[in-house]
């Protein structure tokens, strides 16, 4: 299973981890994540214990779950992948269904819901751009470098993919680059330093406070970031190990202060470079932190 794709859904601000089954085409979700989610629970052990309540109880009630429940490798905080029960989209639907608690009737809303939207389409995108030929031709560190990786991921959903945008924006009352002066801007970013991890960061925020684009800037330029770190540091960002409150505090104050967004991402920094799941990953987090944004 270490070439099967892992993806991460996230539920009231917590991991829903889910293994993609190739020969049977469909998704294994963590039953133990799902346990946490509902109960509130940081203790898995005790996950753990509640679920096999649960099981027990379930099944004197003539509602049979673990039939549909099997094992599959998870990566445990000490970095050791251990088998833990894994249930397909219906077994989830069932759990959730007979759990005790109003909560997991919004869990079910949640977990049925059929993502259909722009981020859930370009998202499908952006994880196919790990086995794409495509990564191999896109410019590092220039602004079409960041064009293409943009095009690629909105492709066919926005009708500006890749064009550098010429309307004003906002956001959070922090004004973004002027797009009278967008192109001088970018000609003067994509001039700038990228041989150590610092000068890599200070172009990234640079080009953050651009922000090139209409919409999408978020995730093109973190794909952008790590293509550099990549080729210079042959390192990237373990994206996981970067809180969403932390990630968008940082980068409010990286236009003046960097100190706190370059400590964030150097913590993080990992080798995995080549890493199928660590970028998936990365992706799964990436998108997360533009939710309700």
């Amino acid at each position: 299973m270490s070439n099967t794709k892992i993806s991460i859904r996230f539920f009231d601000d917590r991991e829903v981890r889910a293994i993609w089954d190739e020969e049977n085409a469909k998704w294994w979700f963590s039953v133990l994540d799902i346990i946490a989610v509902l109960t509130n629970q940081d203790d898995y052990s005790k996950a753990r214990n509640y679920w096999k309540y649960l099981k027990a109880k379930l099944k004197k009630e003539n509602i049979e779950l673990v039939s549909n429940t099997t094992q599959l490798k998870l990566l445990a905080k000490d970095g050791k992948r251990y088998f833990s029960d894994m249930m397909d989209y219906a077994g989830i639907v069932v759990l959730g269904k007979n759990f005790p608690g109003t909560k997991a009737n919004r869990f079910i809303d949640w977990f049925t819901f059929s993502d259909e939207s722009i981020d859930g389409k370009s998202k499908t995108k952006a994880y196919a751009l790990f086995e794409s030929s495509f990564i191999e031709s896109i410019e590092v560190g220039t602004t079409k470098g960041l064009q293409q990786i943009h095009a690629y991921l909105f492709g066919g959903l926005y009708n500006f993919v890749g064009q550098i945008r010429q309307k004003n924006i906002s956001k959070g009352g922090f004004q973004f680059a002027v797009s009278r002066f967008l192109g001088e801007t970018l000609k003067q970013i994509e001039a700038m330093p990228e041989n150590t991890f610092d000068e890599i960061v200070n172009k990234y925020i640079e080009m953050n406070v651009a922000h090139p684009f209409m919409e999408g800037n978020g995730r093109s330029t973190r794909i952008w970031l790590d293509l550099m770190l990549k080729k210079q540091l042959k390192k990237c960002v373990d994206w996981s190990k970067i809180s969403k409150l932390d990630y968008m505090n940082a980068m409010m104050l990286s236009p003046t202060k960097s100190n706190a967004l370059k400590a964030l991402l150097n913590k993080a920094l990992t080798t995995k470079i080549n890493d199928r799941e660590m970028f998936m990953k990365g992706i799964d987090y990436s998108y997360y932190y533009e939710e309700n944004n």
